[in-house]
């Protein structure tokens, strides 16, 4: 698909798209769900669900600019990795203590989601099992890109992204750096919102994602 909006019903949804959609991959090989909380657990659930495959968190987290918090110019991933999008950062001519802050921010942020959400366990554990990087979409693919890096550090045999909805950009700067792209709807225009992507969006709260892992822990994924 391409160019659409309201394509899936809700996260749920999407990640059924995905499971449908990934179930019919025969390149996939003991795969390891791989969801980036908070917005990846609802889907990475389904995906893990029709995969019977485990179900992990990839905790990463942007760097937020200081300004607007819903946009990013960086990101910190579970193993403390930290990527910069440089060209961004002189763009916004930010100063070397905001950069520190709002990295620093990104870091607490990281430890206290491993904590949380993996329960202290901050690697997914993917050594030669194919990775199923998911997310509710790509949007700039710095996040993305971060989880990538840091699954690589991993050993896992493949890296597989799997996501509902991308900006052309954000899908053509992944695929440069997964062995796979899935992206069930591609965007061209020059704006682009993952939530357009949505007939119902909110974003997840961390009681959301705590009770998502507690129905995986029950049916033995996570």
């Amino acid at each position: 698909m391409r160019d659409r909006l309201s394509v899936f019903e809700n996260r749920t949804d999407a990640g059924r798209q995905l499971a449908a959609t990934l179930s019919r991959l025969e390149t996939a090989d003991e795969p390891v769900i791989c969801a980036i909380p908070a917005g990846g657990v609802p889907l990475g659930l389904e995906v893990a669900r029709a995969l019977k495959a485990p179900l992990r968190m990839a905790v990463v987290r942007k760097v937020q600019i200081p300004w607007n918090p819903e946009a990013g110019f960086g990101a910190v991933t579970w193993n403390g990795q930290v990527f910069l999008n440089r060209p961004l950062m002189d763009a916004l001519d930010l100063s070397e203590a905001e950069v520190n802050a709002a990295v620093a921010k990104a870091r607490k942020n990281v430890e206290e989601r491993i904590e949380k959400f993996a329960g202290g366990r901050e690697e997914p554990g993917i050594e030669g099992q194919d990775a199923i990087l998911i997310d509710d979409g790509l949007a700039t693919g710095y996040t993305m890109l971060a989880a990538i890096e840091a699954a690589r550090a991993g050993s896992p045999r493949q890296i597989i992204v799997a996501v509902p909805t991308g900006s052309l950009h954000a899908v053509n700067f992944i695929a440069r750096k997964a062995d796979l792209v899935i992206c069930l709807n591609v965007r061209t225009s020059r704006t682009f919102a993952v939530a357009q992507a949505y007939e119902r969006w909110h974003e997840i709260t961390d009681r959301e994602v705590q009770e998502l892992l507690i129905q995986a822990r029950d049916m033995g994924l996570f």
